[in-house]
C-alpha cells in the first residue's frame, strides 16, 4: 500500500512512518521541514500542505491512504496561523483525497477536544460532543478540524475516513503537549485539584495509527492505552515536583518562575479530567497497548 503522511517530520509521525516501512508499505511524506536522516525508502517532499506543490504530490504519487498529522497545538504559533494550518490544512488535505482518488484517510486528532468541565461524564465515548471550544477557546481550531474530518464520512462516502482522538502521549522523544507541560522540574497545579490524566506510550500511539490503516477503519474512534493517573502521580513518576497554586494566581505564574508558558484558559484542564473510553477502537482494530502507565511515564523520565 502507498501511504502519504502529512506532517511526517513530527516525532510521532516519524514513528508511524518507520512502522509502515517495516510492514512493507511504500511511504511518502509532506512537511514544511526537512527530514535529512529519513530512512531509506521514505521520500519526503518539502511543501506546505495548503499550497500547490503539495497538491502535485497527491496528483503525481496517487497514494492509496493518507494519514493527516500536519496539525499544531503548541501555543508558540499565533492563533490565526493555527486556524489556517489546522482547519484550512485539514480541509485542503481531504479535498485532495477526494479529487485524486485516495481510498482511505486517517485524521489524527486529540482527546482534549471533548473539553474539561466539572459536570462532564468521567469516561467520554465517541457520541459525546466536543465541547473544548466553549471551555478552552484556544482549541477551537482543532475542534473545527476534527469535525470537518468527521463530516467527510457523509460528504465523500467513497473515501473511507477514520478520525482518531488520541490521549496524551509520553515517551523518550519528550515531545507533545503533555511533555511540554511537565518539562520543568516543577509543575504548576491548581490547589485543591488532582485530576486524572489519560496518557499512553508514544510507541503504542504509533502502532494504533498503523493498525487503523491496515484494518481500513471507518468512523470516529477514541484511542487510549492504559488507565488514567492522577496528576500528582504523573508528576512524581516523571521526577517532577507538583507545585499547588491557588486558582486566582495560577494564570500569573504561567511563563514565570520556571513554569511553562500556558494560556489562562488551560486552567480547567488542570482541574477536571478528560478521560475517554477506547473500547470501540480496541475491538475494531484488535489493538492492545504494550506499555502500561508506569512504563510510559518512566520512558519519558529516563529516555
Amino acid at each position: 500500500m502507498k501511504v502519504l503522511i502529512t506532517g511526517i517530520t513530527g516525532a510521532l509521525a516519524r514513528q508511524v512512518a518507520r512502522r509502515l516501512l517495516v510492514q512493507k508499505h511504500k511511504v511518502i511524506g509532506i512537511d514544511r521541514r526537512a527530514w535529512p536522516d529519513s530512512p531509506k525508502g521514505i521520500r519526503v517532499h518539502e511543501a506546505d500542505i495548503r499550497k500547490r506543490p503539495a497538491e502535485d504530490v497527491f496528483r503525481l504519487t496517487k497514494p492509496d491512504a493518507v494519514i493527516h498529522m500536519a496539525t499544531v497545538t503548541h501555543f508558540t504559533v499565533r492563533h490565526e496561523e493555527r486556524f489556517r494550518i489546522n482547519l484550512g490544512g485539514t480541509r485542503t488535505v481531504f479535498e485532495h483525497c477526494h479529487t485524486y482518488g485516495v481510498k482511505q484517510a486517517v485524521f489524527v486528532g486529540r482527546h482534549t477536544i471533548y473539553g474539561a468541565a466539572a459536570d462532564a461524564p468521567l469516561y467520554r465515548n465517541e457520541s459525546e460532543p466536543p465541547l473544548a471550544a466553549a471551555t478552552f477557546p484556544e482549541l477551537a481550531d482543532l475542534v473545527a478540524a476534527d469535525l470537518f474530518a468527521g463530516a467527510a464520512l457523509w460528504r465523500w462516502p467513497d473515501l473511507s475516513t477514520a478520525v482518531l482522538r488520541l490521549v496524551y502521549t509520553l515517551g523518550p522523544s519528550r515531545r507533545g503537549n503533555l511533555a511540554a507541560y511537565i518539562r520543568g522540574p516543577r509543575v504548576p497545579t491548581v490547589l485543591g485539584f488532582d485530576p486524572l490524566f489519560h496518557l499512553m506510550h508514544e510507541s503504542d500511539a504509533a502502532n494504533a495509527i498503523v493498525a487503523t490503516v491496515e484494518h481500513g477503519l471507518r468512523g470516529v474512534f477514541n484511542v487510549a492505552g492504559p488507565q488514567p493517573v492522577p496528576l500528582s502521580i504523573l508528576c512524581r513518576a516523571t521526577g517532577r515536583t507538583p507545585i499547588p497554586i491557588p486558582e486566582p494566581l495560577i494564570g500569573m505564574a504561567f511563563g514565570r518562575f520556571g513554569f511553562p508558558r500556558l494560556p489562562r484558559d488551560v486552567v480547567p484542564h488542570l482541574k477536571h479530567p478528560i478521560v475517554i473510553d477506547g473500547s470501540a477502537f480496541r475491538e475494531a482494530a484488535g489493538f492492545e497497548h504494550q506499555f502500561d502507565e508506569i512504563q510510559a511515564m518512566e520512558s519519558y523520565r529516563f529516555g
